[in-house]
């Protein structure tokens, strides 16, 4: 059975920012992708959400690669899904916090 996806303000904000970025320097067909990208992700953690690696820092928070640049980071919960953020993977590693 599916879990429930809540998104957090942080990562609603992240997403947004991620689109932004896009329309600004990249065509519909890059939104496009992206999205579609970020819905398979959610698809597949509502259904197996211990499928992706789970984070060296903290327990019960996994990484889900979206695309080569982006990485969803979401904390499994027995009832819910909580997308914590979505981190650009060129960032330097130590910034992230979860």
């Amino acid at each position: 059975m599916a879990k429930e996806i809540i998104w957090s303000p942080e990562a609603t904000e992240a997403f947004e920012r991620v689109i932004t970025y896009l329309e600004n320097n990249w065509t519909e067909s890059e939104i496009a992708h992206f999205i579609k990208a970020t819905e398979k992700v959610i698809e597949i953690i509502s259904n197996q959400p211990k499928l992706y690696r789970a984070s060296k820092r903290k327990k019960n928070i996994h990484e889900a690669l979206i695309t080569k640049h982006n990485l969803m980071l979401y904390k499994n919960t027995r009832s819910v899904i909580y997308i914590m953020t979505i981190w650009d993977t060129r960032q330097n590693p130590k910034k992230k916090k979860h």
